[in-house]
């Protein structure tokens, strides 16, 4: 599959069943105030792409501030199990904000992006891995020396050059920002993203 066919198989995913994960999301989340674990899902309860191997990211906010950031890097057990458990681990898991609060609830604004397969990047150098990067498109995960990091694609909002973007990378991961060595590996993918907002009455999402 090529990297146009994996976008528009993860994008057709959201047009379909968008809403279904953001309510998914949402319940484990909920589930998780009262419980202390995610919602437990059945495959054979979800339409047969959700129930496929899939890999997410389930982004919290509250006031435009990031209030909890969670995810899977590739593929390995049912998209709904994935958006699940991490809905629950980025309210209450994120290492990088104390467990949400049920009067947090109310306000909290939720997103889910679902990645395609990840592809190794070949370069000759920082220089030729820089050029190669596509601002707005790429997903991008680095890996050296036993440190990793991830950043989704929507990152580029923020950091719109690909020097200061993979700098953040570094830091993200560990690595000092000038950090390079011929150990040094990156991979790329696509992500497509769903939020409440696409919705006429976002508070719909957490059945309000």
């Amino acid at each position: 599959m090529t990297d146009d066919e994996e976008s528009q198989s993860t994008q057709a995913i959201l047009n379909d069943h968008g809403e279904a994960l953001l309510k998914l999301a949402a319940m484990s989340i909920k589930y998780g105030l009262e419980n202390a674990k995610p919602l437990a899902v059945s495959p054979d309860d979800y339409p047969p792409e959700l129930a496929e191997r899939g890999a997410s990211f389930v982004t919290l906010k509250r006031d435009g501030k990031l209030r909890g950031c969670i995810g899977s890097s590739e593929a390995y057990r049912p998209l709904i199990t994935d958006v699940s458990e991490n809905g629950f681990r980025a309210a209450f898991k994120d290492p990088r904000f104390p467990a949400l609060t049920p009067a947090e609830i109310d306000g909290l604004h939720l997103s889910i992006s679902v990645l395609s397969p990840k592809s190794p990047m070949s370069f000759s150098d920082e220089a030729n891995f820089l050029q190669s990067l596509r601002p707005n498109i790429d997903g991008l995960i680095i890996e050296d020396g036993g440190r990793r990091a991830l950043f989704l694609p929507s990152v580029w909002a923020q950091l719109p050059e690909p020097k200061a973007f993979v700098e953040r990378l570094k830091a993200k991961a560990g690595m000092a920002k000038g950090h390079w060595s011929e150990t040094f590996k990156a991979w790329r993918y696509s992500a497509d993203e769903i939020s409440q907002d696409s919705f006429g009455d976002p508070a719909s999402i957490w059945g309000n």
